[in-house]
């Protein structure tokens, strides 16, 4: 292993490790709070962090394995099982964000006719769509025995050299399901969080042009009260566009390298460099490790859920010390009274004549 491999070993183990703890977290947080399992985005979050669990115990310790092994992880058929599995769930992911951000938009837009838009059907519906979607291209890549170990990528998934004989089947298949896939999911993205922002900085600016009237009227006010209520309008139009920044931002840093190699491989005359390929794939790999933070444990229902879980663990953990503590007393005491008693000296009493 080169210094490069080795780096990049460390980053997917590290990303393995705070994906899990995250992606559990989510579950956790879902299984214990009544009132995220009502909440119709919780449904797609719930689909997202399963898929991106999956991922983080199938798919990136084999990738780990290759790159410290230089080699194939396993036979040829646990391969292709590896890497249906790949293809399903980075396709299953990728829908699964836009339904969050049609969820949101309609949210957003349509905030008073949400509930009757937006139900638990409807969300079952467009999960059955992203299963059925991610199946079919998943199930194509298997029957044409396009699967198998990449090394440009160190991992089970997609493989062109196993596809040379299909030609240009293979290329409008890499083709389709990157436009299927990642483009329609970034399309659907930037238009429905577009829409949001405009709609959040209309309504902050209603606000704020609220704020300033009641600030004009009242003129005895403290200059300093003024500025604040001003830099405060200026915080909430901030974390609109930052939020919006970090849905869009996170998945075309994440997946845009990994899906332009996957294109340029199908054309490229020359091999491209493996440490590229590595590197693209765990960028890819880091979107699992970081949806938690994106779309949930940031959230205030999510960090109050885990604030209570946390509080109730440390108090559990305490009343058993504190248990132990009493009962491991209790028996010294008990020593010590035995110890006393045996150690006393006889009384002589006279004995009755």
């Amino acid at each position: 292993m080169d210094a490069a491999d080795v780096v990049a070993s460390l980053l997917i183990l590290g990303i393995i490790v705070v994906s899990l703890l995250s992606n559990v977290v989510v579950l956790i947080c879902f299984l214990y709070n009544p009132e995220i399992r009502k909440q119709v985005p919780a449904l797609f979050i719930l689909n997202l962090s399963l898929c991106n669990l999956l991922q983080s115990v199938s798919n990136m310790p084999l990738t780990l394995v290759g790159l410290v092994t230089s080699g194939h992880p396993g036979g040829s058929g646990f391969c292709q099982i590896v890497g249906f599995l790949d293809t399903f769930l980075t396709t299953n992911s990728m829908l699964s964000m836009a339904a969050l951000s049609i969820d949101r938009w309609v949210a957003v837009v349509f905030p008073l006719s949400y509930h009757s838009r937006i139900r638990h059907r409807d969300a079952v519906l467009a999960l059955a769509y992203t299963w059925i979607h991610s199946m079919c291209f998943s199930a194509v890549a298997t029957c044409r025995s396009w699967l198998g170990y990449n090394h440009l990528y160190a991992s089970c998934t997609l493989c062109s050299v196993r596809a040379k004989a299909a030609g240009k089947q293979y290329i409008v298949f890499t083709v389709a399901l990157h436009c299927l896939t990642f483009l329609l999911t970034l399309i659907v993205m930037c238009v429905t969080y577009l829409k949001v922002l405009k709609v959040a900085r209309s309504h902050c600016k209603r606000i704020d042009v609220i704020t300033m009237q009641t600030l004009v009227l009242l003129v005895d006010i403290h200059p300093s009260v003024r500025q604040k209520c001003l830099e405060e309008q200026k915080r909430r139009r901030q974390r609109a566009t930052k939020k919006i920044s970090t849905f869009i931002g996170t998945f075309v840093v994440c997946f845009t390298p990994y899906v332009i190699t996957r294109i340029v491989e199908l054309f490229s005359p020359g091999p491209i460099n493996p440490h590229w390929g590595v590197f693209s794939k765990c960028l890819a790999y880091s979107k699992a490790a970081s949806d938690p933070f994106v779309y949930s444990l940031l959230r205030y229902q999510y960090r109050k859920t885990c604030s209570l879980l946390a509080n109730k663990a440390l108090k559990r953990s305490s009343l058993n010390s504190s248990s132990f503590r009493v009962e491991s007393k209790a028996r010294t005491t008990a020593a010590n009274s035995n110890a006393t008693v045996s150690i006393q000296p006889p009384t002589n009493k006279p004995l009755s004549q």
